[in-house]
């Protein structure tokens, strides 16, 4: 498998939850879970990159690699591509971008992400699952792919893709579509490519960065978990549902 390393973006100004990265969960700050899933899969390296100096230090008091980047980055992509920059990693070294709202990403799946990279003919990796509610498929907070036969992205959106023309065809308009994941697979090549050009106005529509590479003819190949991601962390309710699953599953 392709050897690979873990970056996790993170700042403290989310717009839905402010200081995600340092909310509690079980006693920890969520980013150290993050951090730990990332140890647990098969990175040689793993790494938070950061523009704030509060994550910098709680990194720090738990053992982390830590990145310094600056604050202008306008997503995660970004970030990872400076600090691609800042190691001297070469254009061949791939990267997961694990991101820092995803305590229970199973480290499982951090490896079958980068496992899609053995393809050479693939640009980005990802991951989604079937949508489970119809709730899941109205959700603007989860994020439908459309897939080709090749297992390739056609689109990423937040709307309920593809569009059902009743209330009959929902069901399977839901079976068509996917549940992204947040995670990504790139070699620091097509990193710095996406860096060097300005955001689609996909992109800016939809405020989702993979949409970029896509506008620029990229291969973005989705890999099926055989198991479910646990919940990213996106509002106050992801919080209290997240922080009652490493409660009661006692995750580390």
């Amino acid at each position: 498998m392709t050897e690979f390393v873990v970056v996790i973006p993170a700042r403290y100004a989310s717009e839905r939850l402010p200081g995600k990265p340092l909310r509690d969960i079980a006693g920890k700050p969520m980013i150290e879970h993050v951090y730990q899933r990332g140890l647990e899969s098969d990175a040689k390296e793993v790494v938070i990159a950061t523009d704030d100096e509060r994550i910098a230090a709680a990194a720090e008091d738990f053992g982390a690699v830590v990145c310094m980047t600056g604050d202008q980055h306008r997503s995660g992509t970004e970030r990872i591509a400076e600090v691609a920059d800042i190691m001297a990693w070469d254009d061949d070294t791939a990267v997961i971008n694990l991101q820092g709202d995803e305590p229970a990403m199973p480290p499982a799946l951090i490896n079958q992400c980068a496992a899609l990279l053995d393809d050479p003919g693939v640009d980005i990796a990802t991951l989604a699952s079937p949508i489970l509610s119809q709730e899941d498929f109205a959700d603007p907070n989860v994020v439908k792919v459309l897939l080709n036969d090749a297992d390739d992205a056609i689109y990423f959106s937040r709307a309920a893709i593809p569009y059902a023309r009743s209330e009959s065809e929902t069901r399977k308009a839901m079976h068509a579509a996917l549940h992204h994941h947040g995670i990504y697979a790139y070699r620091c090549g097509v990193l710095r490519q996406l860096v060097n050009v300005e955001p689609s106005p996909l992109e800016l529509a939809e405020h989702l960065e993979q949409l970029r590479a896509l506008s620029l003819g990229m291969r973005i190949r989705v890999g099926r978990p055989a198991i479910r991601p646990g919940r990213g962390v996106d509002t106050e309710e992801d919080l209290a549902a997240v922080e009652k699953e490493f409660v009661t599953g006692q995750r580390s």
